[in-house]
């Protein structure tokens, strides 16, 4: 399959233009810490595509004689930001040789806080990725099936996890024998949801919305000599097995179970790595304990998972979303910074918004 991901003969070279992309953040519901170079997952993994949780992403590019690229934010510069996105090119150069005709200018915006435990890495190279490989198909005159499956690709070169933002309402990334198709290189379309799972809500808690005190990068680093690796990537290929059996049969209360297993793992995983480190606050030690309390007070099928951070992500049916959305007005809203909450749901994935060439 990767065969059919390399760079095709020119058609013809615009030259210039601009594409924008839009891409949803993901969370994860069988998480995956720890990786491989370049970019490979120690396990398994999949997650609940978002919608309102998203990143916009344009490039403009001019063809020059020499390849250059500015990086902006809603238009300001941040050069904290560069080499990231240097390292990011350099790693899909092979993939994508036509970039390098020209001058880019990338914008990109958020509609939700970086950095603090929604996967804004996750929708920034996705949709990122789709654009380029939405002007490899201008350059190359060929639209094919592989679109998505290229962008999940290169994606994956910029952050693991944003392979798996491409693709609604679910995506599965890393090879599990046991599941068809699964692959390390690109995350793969997951469809079959029981009713249970349609227009599942999550209803973000913004416990913190600062950047993390350690990045994503260097906690999957500190799962190489982890004392308790092993028994983890084991855990996560039997959970994603049964995950997938859940989402198939509707079973909430199971879901509940490996959903919020896998939250408190991976954070486990932080507090026994070396050095060791807490991501979670207390707010959200607290709005757990409450969340526990209201479940089994109200029978309702609320659970919360965790990324790499301290914000709580509440999923439930769309069924009870007033007595959810009561309960965080209730009880929960003190834990989040500036009583700021996120109402999000399960997404279809990412899209081209506009495309002009010259």
């Amino acid at each position: 399959m990767l065969d059919q991901l390399k760079y095709q003969p020119i058609h013809s070279i615009p030259e210039s233009g601009e594409i924008t992309a839009k891409s949803p953040s993901n969370i994860a519901l069988v998480k995956y810490w720890g990786k491989k170079p370049i970019q490979i997952p120690t396990n398994p993994s999949i997650s609940f595509t978002l919608t309102n949780c998203f990143t916009k992403t344009s490039i403009s590019f001019k063809k020059s004689n020499s390849f250059s690229f500015n990086f902006t934010v809603k238009g300001v510069a941040k050069p904290s930001f560069i080499p990231k996105i240097e390292s990011f090119l350099d790693r899909i150069k092979k993939w994508c040789p036509f970039l390098f005709y020209y001058q880019i200018d990338i914008d990109t915006e958020n509609t939700f806080p970086h950095s603090s435990g929604i996967a804004s890495s996750a929708s920034g190279f996705s949709a990122l990725s789709l654009a380029i490989v939405e002007l490899e198909q201008k350059i190359t005159g060929i639209t094919n099936e592989n679109k998505y499956l290229k962008a999940s690709f290169l994606s994956r070169l910029g952050s693991g996890s944003a392979s798996r933002s491409l693709y609604g309402p679910a995506a599965i990334w890393g090879h599990h024998k046991n599941i068809s198709s699964t692959n390390d290189h690109y995350a793969i379309a997951y469809h079959d949801l029981h009713e249970n799972f349609k227009n599942y809500q999550d209803t973000i808690l913004l416990i913190d919305k600062g950047t993390k005190k350690v990045s994503s990068t260097v906690g999957h680093e500190l799962m190489h000599n982890h004392p308790f690796s092993k028994e983890r990537f084991l855990q996560a290929h039997n959970n994603l097995e049964n995950m997938i059996s859940v989402l198939q049969n509707g079973d909430l209360d199971k879901f509940i179970e490996i959903s919020e297993s896998e939250a408190l793992t991976l954070h486990a995983m932080m507090m026994t790595s070396k050095p060791y480190f807490i991501l979670m606050k207390q707010g959200t030690l607290s709005a757990i304990e409450l969340i526990w309390s209201f479940r089994k007070e109200s029978n309702i099928p609320l659970s919360f998972t965790l990324d790499a951070g301290a914000n709580v992500h509440l999923l439930y049916p769309l069924a009870y979303k007033q007595q959810v959305l009561d309960f965080i007005g209730s009880e929960l809203i003190v834990y989040c910074e500036n009583q700021q909450y996120i109402c999000d749901e399960v997404g279809s994935g990412a899209n081209i918004i506009r495309a002009s060439y010259a």
